[in-house]
């Protein structure tokens, strides 16, 4: 099993066919799982699953809703960003997340993979996603 950071494919093609909006459809709201070392995610994950999800106190199935930061470009290169997630008061260990669209099918946008088990116990366990910039942006297209 294992979890490999990866802009999901079936992601892709949802921005081509118009399926994903993240500025003017205010319905579609954007959520992030944590994983564990067990999990298997990469560019093939099609939707969110509660297989491997972590469980534990502060956590709920599903994970949190991202406040999505407005897309916006720099050069030839278009980048979103969301704000920062926590879950506070958490005793959980996670090796990844999956970041999907909450409803329907519930597809996935992108996994991340920490690199390593990340623990917190009774404790805050905080998501910093990078610079929102077109080299640093969680997600870019270039």
């Amino acid at each position: 099993m294992a979890i490999t950071q990866a802009m999901c494919t079936s992601f892709k093609k949802a921005l081509l066919d118009g399926e994903m909006d993240f500025s003017s459809d205010t319905s579609q709201t954007y959520k992030i799982a944590l994983y564990t070392s067990s999990a298997t995610l990469d560019a093939s994950t099609t939707a969110y699953s509660v297989t491997n999800e972590v469980s534990g106190t502060g956590y709920s199935a599903g994970g949190n809703t991202l406040t999505v930061v407005a897309p916006t470009t720099s050069g030839t290169t278009a980048f979103l960003d969301f704000d920062d997630t926590t879950w506070s008061t958490a005793t959980i260990t996670a090796r990844g997340a999956l970041i999907y669209q909450s409803g329907g099918s519930n597809p996935a946008v992108a996994v991340l993979d920490f690199g390593a088990d990340k623990t917190s116990t009774a404790g805050d366990f905080q998501i910093q996603f990078p610079t929102a910039d077109a080299t640093n942006a969680i997600i870019r297209i270039a």
